[in-house]
């Protein structure tokens, strides 16, 4: 297997090398795009199984927001719903065979955490504008911005490490073992791996709703008392 710091380009457009992270990366969001297009072409009030469990999926997603962090859910909802969903199919994506997960390669979970880093900024400057956002850098005292601003970035690129590490070193581990071993005995850690993505995907839209909530929770007194 192809060591995951040394991708080799599927082919080039131009300049611009294509690698297999990326094409896998925009069929699955194909796939997700298509597949809600078609979920949600005909909805009814009697929901059909596929409905049924796109409704569990969203009110399992709220009861989350709502428990972990005590926010409405209404406002992040669709931010980290497809955040979860698109990193579970990802990860997932392992078992298809020849296929190299894209969160198992340094650029998806990469763009992933600056696409988190982005959003801690868009949700604190929307709910708490631009100096509301900012001036939550300076509590509890503004001796504390250099550190809260090292905070927020590294915290982005910690998610970046623990999404990578995990989902490459389950990969790793399934290929060394079933070029090692007979066919049937990778089957219990490929359901390992399947139980490890699920869990990835869940502490990355966690993590995520924790950090944008305290952006945003530190905004807004901010705001009040101007």
């Amino acid at each position: 297997m192809d060591s995951p710091l040394q991708s080799l380009p599927l082919f080039m457009v131009g300049p611009v090398p294509i690698m297999p992270a990326v094409v896998v990366t925009w069929a699955i969001m194909a796939a997700l795009v298509l597949g809600a297009a078609l979920l949600t072409r005909r909805l009814t009030m009697v929901p059909s199984k596929a409905q049924g469990l796109a409704e569990l999926l969203v009110d399992t997603v709220d009861s989350q927001i709502r428990d972990v962090t005590g926010a409405a859910p209404a406002p992040y909802r669709a931010f980290i719903g497809t955040l979860f969903v698109f990193i579970l199919s990802a990860n997932w994506s392992s078992l298809i065979p020849g296929v190299t997960p894209p969160t198992g390669t340094m650029e998806t979970p990469a763009a992933l955490a600056a696409l988190v880093f982005l959003s801690i900024i868009g949700f604190g400057v929307r709910e708490g504008g631009v100096r509301g956002f900012l001036r939550g850098f300076a509590l509890p005292n503004p001796a504390m911005i250099p550190l809260n601003i090292l905070e927020s970035v590294t915290r982005s690129f910690s998610m970046f490490v623990r999404l990578f590490g995990n989902v490459m070193s389950g990969v790793f581990v399934i290929a060394i073992v079933g070029s090692l071993a007979a066919l049937l005995v990778p089957i219990p850690l490929m359901a390992l791996d399947l139980l490890t993505g699920a869990v990835q995907a869940y502490i990355f839209a966690v993590l995520s709703m924790v950090f944008i909530t305290s952006a945003v929770e530190k905004g807004e007194p901010q705001l009040k008392e101007a």
